[in-house]
């Protein structure tokens, strides 16, 4: 089968377009007819070598699918059933293996380029914004990147709660795309001082940020937040790790909590998960949808990882087997 490999680290040159054999399904496990990958900024950080504990070469990357499978193994899966979720690694080809725990129905309606785009941002979002984060209606939620796949989805989730919604963008093409999906503070983060910005709208600061970009962003949003409020720190988007001094929180009162999905789902699988029913149900009243910004046929996966890295997307970038 054609799938794309890493047979080093490197940029997206690195991604060669392989033929390598089909994968065979182990216990628990069902292999699936891959219809669309989801691209995520860790797969990017992983071909750069550049992801803590991530595969070493050679490797395919891509570590959530949605497609058909082809067999069910000994499972409760039929072939020919739709599902999408999320595989660790292996996604970027014509069949993927999966764990028939971290599977489930693709929402009625959907297609396969959308599903693509609801394992990942939309469990990552929904999770750092509740489970985690512990939004409440009426709270003050800044979204870094929310025209981003994550942030997209967060939008809608947070707007849906009843949140009051800021978020970043760098162009006010993404900006006027936020505020398409209910974020009523948009806030071009190249020319404002965050703070500052915040400060202009709210006198309080912020009661929870979700910020998967670190550094100087991470920095900057501590400085934004409320007496209790929270940061929920998911990714390092910029290459460089946000820091805090501990008296700024002590002071305050607030809370930064790490999440990561990969992590999350091995450890409290059930607290992951529990967000798929109110996501499935957001999906089938047309409350929520995933933003598709861009797709790519499996051989432009090395123009789909530039795309994402010269910062062109908006919404969810998906290879097309």
């Amino acid at each position: 089968m054609n799938a794309i490999t890493v047979s080093e680290f490197g940029d997206s040159d690195a991604l060669e377009t392989s033929e390598i054999d089909r994968p065979d399904p182990g216990e628990g496990e069902v292999e699936l007819e891959v219809r669309a990958a989801g691209i995520n900024f860790a797969d990017v950080m992983q071909r750069r070598g550049e992801y803590p504990g991530g595969p070493q070469p050679p490797f395919t990357p891509g570590m959530e699918v949605a497609g058909i499978v082809s067999d069910a193994g000994g499972t409760d899966l039929s072939e020919g059933d739709r599902v999408v979720g999320l595989i660790g690694r292996g996604g970027y080809a014509e069949y993927a293996v999966a764990d028939v725990e971290a599977l489930f129905p693709i929402p009625e309606g959907m297609d396969f380029e959308e599903a693509a785009g609801f394992p990942v941002q939309y469990l990552t979002a929904h999770n750092c914004l509740f489970e985690w984060g512990g939004l409440k209606e009426g709270e003050r939620v800044l979204i870094h990147a929310a025209a981003g796949g994550v942030g997209t989805a967060a939008v809608q989730l947070a707007s849906r709660a009843g949140a009051e919604v800021f978020g970043t963008a760098s162009t006010q093409e993404k900006l006027d795309l936020a505020s398409d999906l209910s974020c009523e503070h948009p806030i071009n983060y190249t020319e404002a001082d965050l703070p500052a910005a915040v400060r202009e709208i709210t006198a309080e600061g912020l009661d929870l940020v979700l910020d998967g970009v670190g550094g100087r962003s991470f920095e900057r949003s501590v400085e934004s937040l409320a007496p209790f409020g929270r940061i929920v720190t998911y990714g390092v988007a910029s290459g460089e790790p946000g820091r805090v001094e501990t008296p700024r929180l002590f002071f305050g009162n607030n809370s930064v909590i790490g999440y990561h999905l990969g992590k999350a789902s091995q450890q409290a699988p059930e607290r992951v998960f529990s967000a798929v029913e109110d996501l499935t149900e957001g999906f089938a009243s047309g409350e929520l949808s995933v933003v598709v910004g861009e797709t790519f046929a499996l051989e432009e996966a090395a123009d789909a990882h530039a795309y994402i890295e010269n910062r062109q997307s908006s919404g969810k970038v998906v290879l097309v087997p």
